[in-house]
């Protein structure tokens, strides 16, 4: 499969640049939107509740699984609060069943594909997840 460049997001996209490159990549790999996976799921409430969460990215296929795209800055620059919402958000979801991989913005940028494909397999290679 080739790792050609991901064109930046078009001006209606409401996620990050990083979320942008996962979901393109998604698709490469031969994942469909609202048929594969969701993107922006709330869970708990989402924004609105205190305790929510809102996913990046929820499957159908593989069941059970979810992706967070973590930024540098905010998940890891801005300090351990953000951090701590993060683990919470994961062992929230594990009580549902639910297993959230985290993906890092900085390999995401260096393999696409690889990333994306390990975070299929339910391997975790973020700094949160051990790496």
């Amino acid at each position: 499969m080739t790792t050609r460049a991901i064109s930046e997001p078009p001006q209606n996209w409401q996620g990050s640049k990083p979320e942008w490159v996962f979901y393109v990549t998604l698709q490469r790999l031969g994942y469909l939107p609202d048929q594969d996976f969701t993107y922006q799921s709330p869970m708990e409430g989402g924004r609105l509740d205190k305790g929510g969460v809102i996913l990046d990215f929820v499957f159908d296929n593989p069941p059970n699984l979810a992706v967070n795209v973590q930024g540098v800055y905010y998940h890891y620059e801005l300090g351990a609060d953000t951090r701590a919402r993060d683990i919470m958000a994961r062992e929230l979801m594990a009580g549902q069943g639910i297993t959230l991989i985290f993906v890092d913005e900085d390999d995401l940028e260096q393999d696409p594909i690889g990333v994306t494909r390990n975070a299929l397999q339910f391997r975790d290679t973020s700094r949160l997840g051990g790496r």
